[in-house]
């Protein structure tokens, strides 16, 4: 009786040594001008990331969505962010681009540069 208790005992050990976590976030936010980088994925106005995190217009992505090379570092303006005390209006999920509002390189006012999973690197 001894060793069949054992047996299921070790049985036991090892079914809990094969189990899996995973972590679903879901499906990238569509947001005109990009999204934060942290839960809920909040859309971010124009004018919170500099034109290097658009691609022919289009959002390269942060977090789990980013599509841009490995060493890339863009600038924000985090005079745009909740966090910052921005308070203005947000653009909802599904809106659209608006030509109007594009901010360019000769416009734009960084105020500090972040890789595409949100860490924040120093710059000249």
């Amino acid at each position: 009786m001894r060793g069949f208790i054992l047996l299921l005992l070790a049985a036991a050990v090892a079914s809990v040594g094969l189990a899996q976590v995973s972590v679903h976030v879901g499906v990238e936010p569509v947001c005109p001008y990009g999204y934060y980088d942290v839960a809920p994925y909040t859309c971010a106005p124009a004018g919170y990331y500099g034109p290097e995190w658009f691609d022919g217009g289009v959002f390269i992505g942060v977090g789990p969505w980013f599509h841009g090379h490995e060493n890339f570092r863009g600038f924000v303006d985090n005079r745009f962010h909740p966090d910052h005390g921005y308070k203005g209006p947000f653009p909802e999920r599904g809106e659209k681009y608006d030509p109007g509002r594009r901010v360019d390189h000769s416009h734009f006012k960084g105020s500090e540069m972040r890789d595409g999973h949100g860490q924040v690197h120093k710059h000249d």
